[in-house]
């Protein structure tokens, strides 16, 4: 069986929680959190945001501009955090990617 695949987040690319993740509102405690076997993380309200942009079919890019229009704040010091934000997602087994199949 194959450990967790290292991802390095780009613009470019498109993440998605893994399979065994789920981004859930927790009614009890009144907070977003993401539930992964044996663990628990509770996300910022910022990071919640991104994270339901992050759909596999839009790229960082798409997030980032989105996020821009909405907050009319500059895309590229939104595109930083973000990518900051998901790599650090990532690193800790929380976030993988959508690659193309190839045939």
């Amino acid at each position: 069986m194959a450990g967790p695949r290292n991802i390095s987040v780009s613009e470019a690319s498109r993440p998605v929680l893994p399979r065994h993740a789920k981004l859930k509102y927790d009614e009890t405690r009144q907070v977003w959190v993401i539930l992964a076997p044996e663990r628990v993380l509770a996300p910022d309200e910022i990071a919640v945001e991104v994270l339901q942009l992050c759909n596999g079919e839009r790229n960082v890019g798409d997030v980032a501009d989105l996020l821009a229009a909405k907050y009319a704040a500059p895309r590229e010091a939104i595109l930083t955090d973000v990518i900051a934000m998901l790599q650090d997602l990532a690193d800790k087994g929380f976030l993988t990617e959508v690659r193309e199949k190839t045939s």
